[in-house]
């Protein structure tokens, strides 16, 4: 029997994985790509010109050595980290997430997190062979503390996730019900604050309050999203059970020396979030000028809308150029409802255009 005539082995994968999707990225090649959360801005010809010949001195033939920790401490710093902490990296939040659910998967615990939520919560535990609990938000997409109580108290769960704020509602939650969570979590609490550039509170002022709490970033949202740079901080025994199922060398050269670039250059990373808050403004004005259109606040550097047919208007937006999240199928809440990202005034300005268009 030829190569090409033997059967593929696919039974050697897991059930669980052969009836599972990939994670989707949408084809965003000509379009003004406003689906995704990503820093609209690029770096300055200048600062490109110095990272290029920064990233071209490095010994590429070496394994990244100690240069990950050069980017620990310097995040570290940049997040004002409590004293006694320690700090991990991962390639990507997605990564830390992952990590946890590895470090965590004792015979018989549970996940949980709010949902809609981060897909990867659920996602991590399921291909770990992690329970997975979801506590449904209430209509209006904010915390329902009694019922994440209650969820608690029944699950014992070894890891509460809390978005701070939350994808793809975009909303930072009730502190006092976050508060009640955290009290009566028996395992990890992990306070996901990817969208922190963007969000009016950050819990790392309270996090050196508990001893079971993570606080946990991405330089995505920063404006590296193609660097590939989470961070997790949190109680040094806590990180440094963690630490033990970290790949070595996780972090490359290129990239933990693109994020202490960037860092050196912080004034300027700041200076563009504060551009997408005003921006993230003016579109919540506009929003709120269309009848059809309900849109939610948001502390992030997206906007979650309903409008009356999500199928139309998405596909009517990609008509005129402009992809955005349809995430009307992610969860019975967000029925008709799309993702919208805030972009630069002028992609703003085609957005609104083209939404407007295809209601």
């Amino acid at each position: 029997m030829s190569d090409s005539q033997q059967t593929v082995p696919l039974h050697v994968f897991r059930q669980d994985v052969q009836s599972m999707h990939a994670y989707a990225i949408q084809d965003s090649r000509g379009l003004v790509k406003l689906d995704a959360m990503e820093n609209p801005h690029r770096l300055s010809p200048e600062l490109q010109a110095a990272l290029g010949k920064r990233l071209g001195a490095l010994a590429l033939n070496r394994y990244p050595g100690d240069l990950p920790n050069e980017l620990r401490a310097a995040l570290a710093k940049h997040a004002g980290m409590p004293d006694g902490f320690d700090i991990m990296l991962g390639n990507g939040s997605d990564e830390l997430i992952s990590l946890l659910a590895l470090a965590c998967d004792v015979p018989g615990a549970t996940i949980l997190a709010p949902e809609p939520g981060f897909v990867m919560y659920a996602m991590s535990a399921k291909l770990q062979g992690l329970n997975f609990v979801a506590v449904p938000l209430t209509a209006d997409f904010e915390l329902d503390a009694d019922a994440m109580l209650a969820a608690i108290a029944q699950h014992k769960p070894a890891i509460v996730y809390i978005a701070y704020p939350n994808n793809p509602t975009a909303n930072l939650w009730n502190d006092d019900a976050i508060e009640r969570i955290i009290q009566a979590a028996p395992g990890i609490v992990v306070m996901d604050e990817a969208y922190q550039p963007f969000a009016a509170r950050s819990y790392i002022d309270r996090v050196a309050k508990h001893s079971h709490v993570l606080l946990m970033r991405t330089m995505s949202k920063f404006g590296l999203a193609g660097v590939r740079i989470g961070y997790m901080i949190g109680p040094k025994a806590l990180i440094a059970e963690v630490d033990k199922v970290r790949p070595p060398y996780n972090i490359s050269v290129l990239n933990a020396e693109t994020a202490l670039f960037c860092l050196e250059h912080e004034a300027v990373f700041a200076a563009q979030a504060a551009d997408i808050r005003e921006q993230r403004a003016l579109l919540v004005t506009a929003l709120a000028r269309i009848p059809a259109v309900k849109s939610w606040p948001s502390d992030a550097n997206m906007i979650l809308v309903r409008v009356p047919d999500a199928a139309k208007t998405f596909d009517g937006m990609k008509s005129h150029g402009i992809l955005v999240k349809n995430v009307s199928k992610m969860h019975p809440s967000l029925a008709n409802c799309l993702r919208l990202t805030v972009g630069t005034a002028e992609e703003n300005a085609q957005m609104m255009k083209a939404l407007e268009a295809s209601l």
